[in-house]
């Protein structure tokens, strides 16, 4: 399979020579990278040009390779997630308990950034985390068209939540670059390992493609579920070096009202869509453990470059 690169992007619909030996060719830096800024390019809202037509078949070039991405991290998953019931009252039980079980939880480095990272540790940490960050509010919008009802509206109030309820002061986005202005990083594609970017990679493939748009619904609903905890330690970390409640606001509120946001999700998004279709629930916990899985991933390589 030939075709041109899209712009910023290698030559990644490799001949089958290139194929062979790499146990894949979606987990790498070249991959990753050039899928990021794709992503960046055609969510960025832009203007009619010339040549549209040209764009969209490179368009349709990356979205084949996209759709293989998510298709592998789907391999990955399958046997685990089909152990899920699919009864609502099992689902829900199984949900929740990926808090305590699910893929990377509870991970050590979170503790040791709350209580040893160095400034210099954090920042890399946090640099990489802010290179890799999808947009959370970005992902509900576009996860919540043509939604049922009911689900659709929990996502509502989730979005409204991250846009401040109309302050912008409120609004989780801002406070999340105003850290970074504060600790004075800039992250860069460049510069974020691959491990983070194919987390945000996948997370807005799930969300801006509406064969995985249950996906969505359970990758969203178990960053909710699984985030307090995580957050809480980071603003402890980020304290402990010296900066104020202001600067660490965005992990302290999530740190809290994450824990609410959860509560609604199985309630008003999970519940409710699976009682109307039980053939959701897979996909359902299909995106939940991919995104947990992508989150260990990133974790043991944050460890291997800040411990080594």
């Amino acid at each position: 399979m030939t075709g041109s690169p899209v712009r910023g992007f290698p030559l990644l619909y490799p001949r089958s020579e290139r194929l062979a030996p790499a146990p894949s060719q979606f987990l790498t830096d070249a991959f990753q990278q050039g899928l990021s800024r794709w992503n960046h390019e055609r969510l960025d809202p832009g203007f009619p040009s010339a040549d549209w037509q040209h764009r969209l078949d490179a368009n349709h070039k990356m979205l084949r390779l996209e759709g293989a991405f998510l298709e592998e991290l789907r391999a990955e998953v399958t046997d685990e997630a089909a152990a899920a019931p699919t009864d609502v009252e099992g689902f829900i039980a199984w949900f929740e308990a990926l808090e305590e079980t699910g893929p990377g939880q509870h991970d050590p480095l979170f503790p040791w950034l709350a209580e040893e990272a160095t400034p210099e540790q954090l920042r890399w940490f946090f640099e990489q985390e802010a290179a890799g960050e999808a947009g959370f509010d970005d992902l509900v919008a576009m996860t919540q068209v043509k939604l049922p009802t009911r689900p659709k509206l929990e996502l509502a109030r989730n979005y409204w939540d991250e846009m401040g309820r109309g302050n912008v002061k409120g609004m989780h986005g801002p406070m999340l670059d105003k850290l970074v202005e504060t600790m004075e990083i800039t992250p860069t594609i460049e510069g974020s390992v691959w491990e983070s970017l194919t987390l945000a990679n996948a997370m807005t493939a799930m969300a801006t493609t509406r064969r995985y748009a249950w996906h969505s619904v359970g990758a969203l609903g178990v960053v909710e579920l699984t985030a307090p905890l995580r957050a809480s330690l980071v603003a402890q970390g980020l304290r402990r070096i010296g900066l104020s409640r202001d600067d660490s606001r965005y992990f302290d509120l999530h740190a809290v009202l994450d824990v609410k946001h959860s509560e609604g999700w199985n309630r008003e998004a999970l519940r409710p869509a699976i009682e109307e279709d039980f053939r959701r629930a897979r996909p359902i916990a299909e995106g939940a453990l991919i995104r947990l899985k992508c989150g260990e991933r990133c974790f043991a390589r944050y460890r291997e470059a800040l411990w080594s």
